[in-house]
Formats: structure tokens, C-alpha cells, sequence
């Protein structure tokens, strides 16, 4: 009977560990099969960025300012870099269809600038305080431009910053608990190891080899 405790607590043990790295495994998964799949066509996208054309559309306005709008500029204390009054901000969203929000434009005695980029996009705005006019341009790069941005988190904001650190930190549970797995199953798989040995060796030896 004492010979076979260490069996009994070796198999409790496996059972344990096999049990808690299958739910990980599973609940990881659930949480980033949308982004896997997301970064996946989209680093596909982003390496044959250069292949792939996309003319960009092209937006231009030049429109005069009303008075009450140049009245809330000149209001407002011109420092380097602040927000538009909130009364400006309303007006260009509803003349532009352009959301400023609180982002800080750069103020000077003749010009106020915004830049405005987004993901697949580029705009600004200009408003000349003496000629009281405001000139608006807006790039659209295409839907392929947008989520290729998405992917490098280029100017997505902090909510999208956030999701890309939790769906990285929910893609290496996926990752760990996956080769726990391959740990425990081993035994009766015998190309388990070469394979992950392979999958390890064929990027370092491109790496090394072939990237110049």
C-alpha cells in the first residue's frame, strides 16, 4: 500500500494541474479569439502594405466663421497649447461633423491650429482670427489603413492602448497554459517536442540567416 501513495499523489496532482490549465486555456481563448483574429489578417495586411493600393479620399472646406464663434475665440486666453472653448468646439461639430473634444490646439495671435489624426485618417483645422475663416481638411485612408492602425495602436486612444495590454496579457495565458498542456500530454505524443523545438529553431535560423 505505501509504494502506491506517491502514484495516488502524482495522478491527483496531474489531474489538478491538467484540470486548471484546461479552464485557462479555454477562458483565454474566449477572451482574445476576436483580436487574435484581428491581429492576425492584419499583420498579413501590414506586411504587404506595399502591394496592396488604396487611394485616400480627401476632404477640404474653407467656411467663415460667425461672429459669435469670433467672439468666443477672442474670450478665451490665448495660451500655447489649450482646448477650444466649448461653444467653438460645438460649432465646428456641427458645421464639420468633426469631434474636438479636449484635445489642446496650438494658439497664436493670428492662427489656432488642431491636429486631429485617428486610425486610417489624418485632419486638422486652422482658424485665421483675422480673416475670421476656419479651413478644414480631413484624409481617409481606406478600412485596410484603419484596422492596420488598430493593429500598432497608432493614435487609438487610451481605451484602445488598454484593450491592446489586457488582450496581450490574455494571449500569453493562452500561450502558457497551452504549452502546460503539451507538458502534461507528452508522454503519449511523441512529435510534441519537436515540433515546439521546430517552431522555436525555423524563426531564429531566419532571423539569423536571412534578415539582413
Amino acid at each position: 500500500m505505501e509504494s502506491d501513495l506517491p502514484s495516488v499523489s502524482q495522478t491527483l496532482r496531474r489531474g489538478f494541474w491538467l484540470r486548471t490549465m484546461i479552464q485557462w486555456h479555454w477562458i483565454s481563448s474566449a477572451v482574445c479569439l476576436l483580436g487574435m483574429i484581428l491581429f492576425s489578417v492584419t499583420g498579413i495586411t501590414l506586411n504587404h502594405a506595399s502591394q496592396i493600393e488604396t487611394v485616400p479620399d480627401v476632404e477640404h472646406e474653407i467656411i467663415e466663421l460667425p461672429q459669435s464663434v469670433i467672439d468666443a475665440i477672442d474670450a478665451e486666453s490665448s495660451e500655447d497649447d489649450a482646448p477650444l472653448p466649448v461653444a467653438v468646439a460645438g460649432w465646428l461639430n456641427d458645421q464639420l461633423g468633426v469631434s474636438v473634444g479636449s484635445r489642446k490646439a496650438e494658439w497664436s495671435e493670428d492662427e489656432i491650429y488642431l491636429s486631429m489624426p485617428g486610425p486610417g485618417s489624418d485632419a486638422w483645422l486652422s482658424i485665421d482670427r483675422f480673416a475670421g475663416e476656419v479651413e478644414f481638411e480631413r484624409t481617409q485612408r481606406g478600412w485596410i489603413s484603419y484596422f492596420n492602425d488598430l493593429h500598432k495602436g497608432r493614435n487609438t486612444g487610451p481605451a484602445w492602448s488598454w484593450f491592446i495590454d489586457i488582450f496581450a496579457l490574455a494571449t500569453l495565458v493562452f500561450c502558457f497554459t497551452g504549452l502546460g498542456l503539451l507538458f502534461l500530454h507528452a508522454r503519449h505524443r511523441r512529435m510534441t517536442w519537436p515540433l515546439v523545438g521546430l517552431g522555436l529553431i525555423v524563426p531564429l535560423l531566419l532571423a539569423l540567416l536571412l534578415i539582413h
